[in-house]
């Protein structure tokens, strides 16, 4: 009688797999490093997957999948080609620079409320980054092993979504509608980072920002009372999390990030 595969087992796999490229980095992940997390045999794996390559390639096909991953049909996977993981890449980070909220306000001639618009440009930013926080981990963690998906990732896609956003400053800097700044360039990337750090690296940091909470609608708050009016980096600490922190700091030292482990998202 054959061996019935249970269903949820690629999923896990793909679970376990990027768990550990995320630890590890692509070249350091071995096979056995990932049949250890399954708690399997090594030779298991290769009834779901050809290779190390179709493992990696199938993690970042199915990154931020909104559903458990189904068995595919044939099995195992075979390798696909290096343009084969490159084009799909390519693909996912083009849909994800859709930004429609950032386009119809680079079009607008009329701008009635810059609070509403900025809002819902950064809250639009906010959901693509929360969308596929753990491919872009997975592409920021092995962009050393992959210069060429790392250069998808860095140039079609942050440096597209900054570009738009640069635009759109200067645009309602020059109307009188936000204040004006020494260094747009910083100011963008400033916000693009923040918006990176609260949702994608504070999820995979082991020690992040105990006093900030890690929400949209704080964050979108933060940013946008920045941008019009405060522009003192110390006054967005406080408007995120000023209460949590004084709580916190009446409860007693924090742990050290240091001490924690902890490695810094700066990437944006």
């Amino acid at each position: 009688m054959a061996r019935t595969i249970p269903k949820d087992r690629f999923h896990d796999l793909l679970e376990a797999a990027t768990a550990v490229f995320l630890e590890q980095g692509y070249r350091r992940t071995q096979m056995a490093d990932v049949a250890a997390r399954m708690g399997v045999a090594k030779g298991t794996l290769y009834l779901y997957v050809e290779s190390k390559d179709a493992l990696f390639d199938a993690v970042l096909r199915h990154a931020d999948a909104a559903d458990p991953v189904e068995l595919p049909d044939r099995l195992p996977v075979a390798a696909p080609s290096p343009d084969a993981t490159l084009e799909m890449v390519r693909k996912r980070v083009a849909a994800a620079a859709v930004l429609p909220a950032l386009a119809s306000a680079l079009e607008r001639r009329r701008v009635v409320d810059v609070n509403a618009e900025l809002e819902a440009i950064l809250r639009e930013l906010y959901a693509v980054l929360a969308g596929n926080r753990t491919g872009i981990e997975l592409l920021d963690r092995c962009s050393m092993d992959h210069p060429e998906l790392a250069a998808v990732r860095y140039g079609t896609g942050r440096e597209g979504a900054l570009a738009l956003l640069t635009r759109y400053l200067g645009d309602r800097i020059a109307r009188g509608k936000l204040r004006p700044v020494v260094d747009l360039d910083a100011l963008r990337i400033f916000a693009c980072y923040l918006l990176f750090l609260f949702h994608v690296g504070m999820v995979f940091n082991p020690a992040p920002f105990y006093h900030v909470r890690n929400d949209e609608t704080s964050l979108v708050f933060l940013i946008v009372c920045g941008f019009v009016s405060l522009w003192h980096m110390p006054l967005f600490f406080l408007l995120a999390g000023g209460p949590l922190h004084r709580r916190r700091r009446a409860a007693g030292p924090a742990p050290s990030c240091r001490s924690a482990g902890a490695s810094w998202p700066f990437r944006w």
